[in-house]
């Protein structure tokens, strides 16, 4: 495993009961600009789940699958709630981690995606004394790993299928919509997050075999009105799809959190019901044992190089937003 004394699995966390649910969103949406009203509309979602979100246990799981196979301690640290960073990196510390491998639950480029997570762990590194260095693994979308995960979720879910529609449903390839504003700007050269997704798609398709009509459309937007987002939503294109049945493949994220679980498997299956369109989703890789055994792959890369500084640059902030 290189030079790495350790593992820290880094992720965006989630609420694990109902009193969490609102100061977690706060968390996530400080200096966004984000209306109350969209905030509690998204807080009614969590309380649907019992105000859990899945993402912590899933993330549970991939450490217990992950840490026998990689030989190195296995930390875990959450960019918006508990296990905190800097908690995390204290203990790491303490335990005399001096350089680590981070390993983060986003496959892709962009501010939200991927530069963020590279802010967060230097503030959290920086209010840590002796803290350890950390070397953020690269984008493994295209890993054959992640890709061969997918492609059996994907062909679990046209099993799922009516026999008579598995071979014509359209594959519908969802992921987090962000701003065009940050959309342009992913990447050294702006456009890496979509050119990823799209690439990523690609790959599942070809796994199948090929030949299979497929789009990538996007989910969860979560900014003000006015400001331009990448489109169309999963729910638009649902009801202007020219197929007789489809499969929801969540190709932009790596584990199950509530994005997935409510504006797919709430919104999107609702409306695919009102409309009479046969649909099933794809499970994210979760703990594919080729998404485990990707990890300590990627641990035994050359190391990869750090991003420039201009790359994929944080989004202005906005005065008088929440949190």
């Amino acid at each position: 495993m290189g030079t790495y004394d350790a593992l820290l699995v880094v992720s965006f966390g989630g609420p694990e009961k109902p009193d969490d649910v609102m100061p977690f969103l706060e968390n996530v949406v400080r200096g966004r600009g984000v209306p109350r009203e969209r905030l509690l509309e998204v807080e009614a979602h969590y309380q649907r789940f019992g105000g859990v979100s899945p993402i912590n246990q899933q993330c549970r799981d991939l450490i217990a699958a992950v840490e026998p196979t990689v030989g190195l301690p296995v930390y875990w640290g959450n960019r918006n709630w508990q296990p905190y960073l800097e908690d995390t990196l204290r203990q790491m510390a303490a335990d005399g981690v001096r350089r680590a491998a981070a390993f983060v639950t986003s496959a892709y480029a962009s501010y939200s995606a991927c530069r963020q997570y590279i802010d967060d762990i230097a503030l959290a590194r920086a209010a840590v004394e002796g803290a350890p260095e950390i070397v953020k693994l690269r984008h493994y979308f295209d890993h054959p790993g992640f890709v061969a995960a997918m492609v059996d979720h994907t062909r679990e879910a046209l099993d799922r299928l009516p026999a008579e529609h598995r071979e014509s449903a359209r594959l519908v390839f969802t992921a987090h919509s962000i701003p065009l504003s940050m959309a342009e700007t992913a990447g050294p050269d702006g456009g890496l997050y979509e050119a990823q997704l799209r690439e990523a798609a690609g790959l599942v398709v070809a796994g199948l075999g090929g030949g299979r009509e497929w789009d990538l459309v996007w989910q969860s937007r979560s900014g003000a009105p006015h400001i331009p987002w990448l489109e169309p939503d999963v729910c638009d294109h649902l009801e202007q799809i020219d197929a007789p049945a489809a499969v929801l493949v969540p190709i932009g994220f790596v584990s199950d959190h509530m994005e997935v679980v409510y504006d797919l498997d709430v919104e999107a299956a609702e409306l695919a019901a009102e409309i009479g369109l046969p649909l099933t989703r794809a499970a994210t890789a979760g703990t594919h044992p080729r998404f485990v055994s990707m990890i300590g792959e990627l641990l035994a890369e050359p190391e990869p190089a750090a991003c420039g500084m201009t790359c994929c640059p944080a989004p202005p902030r906005r005065r008088g937003s929440h949190g």
